[in-house]
């Protein structure tokens, strides 16, 4: 190859490695800047106490009004049957045990609204760890072992994002589906 050709194709080599450095250079720029703007919600998701007291009063009056309307319901259909039939007798030990029936439903609610609102924090972590997983291509596992949060439920939460899990939180806690829809 001649001197001209040579000087020729490196010119070509260098115009082109210049345009490829430039836009690797832009590409860098808006990664960056797509993840400044991400980064906040992230750590917002990482550093998350899960539900706010206003959402959890929230959820445990409609979880519990339910409930008790249902058992509200039950106690007026008993009430007129022991009008109809004249037969007010039974109607104490019925309303007992409508009592201790409610008691024992608020009471299970009660439990399993607990530990929905336990597990959103965990829930709101482990979206925030997979989101930086995926802003930063880092192992979340390693992460979420840093964290404390066993592997195992980093797995449950990708299925679950993926959308392969059967249930929800209402499978896994035995939440109502009333319930249930408003973790979902």
């Amino acid at each position: 190859m001649s001197r001209g050709a040579q000087r020729s194709t490196r010119q070509l080599t260098d115009q082109q490695l210049a345009q490829q450095n430039q836009l690797i250079s832009q590409s860098n720029q808006q990664g960056t800047q797509d993840r400044s703007l991400l980064l906040p919600t992230i750590q917002s998701l990482l550093t998350s106490s899960g539900y706010t007291p206003a959402e959890q009063s929230a959820i445990t009056q409609q979880s519990m009004g339910a409930a008790n309307t249902a058992f509200d319901a039950l106690r007026e259909r008993a009430a007129n049957r022991a009008a109809a039939t004249n037969d007010t007798a039974a109607a104490p030990e019925l309303t007992a045990q409508l009592g201790r029936e409610q008691a024992q439903t608020l009471a299970s609610q009660a439990q399993q609204n607990q530990i929905a609102f336990a597990n959103q924090r965990t829930k709101d972590q482990l979206a925030g760890l997979n989101a930086l997983g995926q802003t930063y291509g880092i192992d979340t596992n390693l992460l979420g072992h840093a964290m404390g949060v066993p592997a195992q439920l980093l797995g449950v939460r990708q299925r679950a994002s993926s959308g392969s899990s059967t249930g929800g939180l209402g499978g896994l806690f035995g939440v109502g589906s009333s319930i249930a829809s408003l973790f979902g």
